[in-house]
């Protein structure tokens, strides 16, 4: 395998430096600005980054500010993006760089693996885009384009295959790593994509690519789904009193959306009759029951299939925090699974 990764390292450095893009986390090699970039970029798309990485630093410029953070501000700036836990690791992470290390970033990627939230392939990142460090950074689409150039039918789901491509990589590692690793990036996200979306035509490694000669790009790399997944059924309540604020909860701090706000839901589907019984039992005066929609949110390991209801109420009761909405909007953030049925979303038939 290392030979012909040997055979890429020039034609793609090439490529980067003429076809890279203009982003905001590249102005500079700042590990704060990498750090929280790679951060977000974890299961989201660039050109969705983009917009919450330039709130997020204007807001919290600097390691400092982003350890003194108040979580709710943090969670709301981090709103739309979902995985909240990235999030919450980033506070705790500034945190121990101010306390432990005096506000001075880690510059290995043996230290940055200490901090909460950072792994391999973040730590890579950092480690050799801003220090220099001759490091492998290897996410999906640098098991992709690996898997492709070499002709690859191996598991990438596979712990032990992933060791087996950052070794292969580490050997053909130039010395300007950074460059490399973001260029093997950069070539995932915008050539080399999954299945049929493959542009091979605009591939600086078209020449070198066993997957494109054998007509196998689109069945590359071999990705096999260890886990199962479980549905769960969730009803989901939009509670507004006549006063028009709207009722909304913690959830605990460990688990599924650990520490988010949410509107209040139960586990089932509950008909109307139910749904009318559980808010009289939270102490609240029901005026109205009106179906909104049907939804449905995938998480890593579950589903959550939902039916969101909207219970209009006399007076704010129970053990809620009602929120008015301008708070809903400024300071309470919500989890994207449920937005569909909050702040007010038009309902679709009238029941009750």
């Amino acid at each position: 395998m290392e030979n012909r990764l040997q055979t890429i390292v020039n034609p793609l450095l090439g490529w980067y430096k003429t076809h890279r893009r203009e982003l905001p986390w590249r102005v500079d090699k700042d590990p704060y600005h990498v750090w929280v970039s790679e951060i977000m970029l974890q299961q989201t798309r660039v050109e969705a980054v983009i917009k919450y990485y330039s709130r997020f630093i204007e807001t919290l410029p600097d390691v400092e500010s982003l350890s003194e953070v108040p979580e709710d501000r943090l969670l709301k700036l981090w709103e739309g993006l979902g995985y909240y836990s990235r999030a919450r690791n980033l506070k705790k992470a500034a945190e121990k760089i101010v306390r432990d290390l005096g506000g001075v970033f880690p510059d290995t990627s043996a230290s940055l693996r200490k901090l909460p939230g950072v792994g391999a392939y973040t730590a890579g990142a950092i480690a050799s885009i801003c220090f220099q460090e001759k490091v492998t950074a290897v996410d999906g689409n640098v098991l992709r384009v690996v898997a492709r150039v070499t002709g690859s039918r191996e598991n990438v789901l596979l712990p032990e295959v992933k060791k087996q491509t950052e070794a292969g990589l580490l050997e053909v590692l130039p010395d300007n790593a950074g460059d490399f690793n973001e260029a093997m990036m950069e070539l995932g996200e915008t050539v080399c994509l999954p299945g049929d979306a493959a542009r091979c035509v605009e591939c600086p490694l078209q020449g070198e690519c066993l997957a494109h000669r054998d007509g196998l790009t689109a069945e590359l790399p071999v990705r096999v789904k260890q886990m199962k997944r479980r549905q769960e059924q969730r009803t989901v309540f939009l509670l507004t009193a006549e006063d028009g604020r709207t009722a909304v909860e913690k959830r605990p701090d460990k688990g599924l959306l650990a520490g988010m706000y949410q509107l209040p839901n139960v586990e089932g589907f509950l008909s109307e009759e139910e749904i009318r019984s559980a808010a009289e039992a939270w102490g609240l005066q029901v005026l109205e029951i009106v179906f909104i929609k049907d939804a449905k949110h995938v998480f890593t390991h579950l589903d959550w299939l939902m039916k969101g209801y909207h219970v209009k109420v006399a007076h704010p009761a129970g053990d809620f925090l009602w929120a008015t909405p301008e708070e809903l909007q400024q300071q309470y953030a919500l989890p994207t699974a449920l937005k569909p049925f909050a702040p007010f979303p038009t309902a679709k038939k009238k029941r009750g």
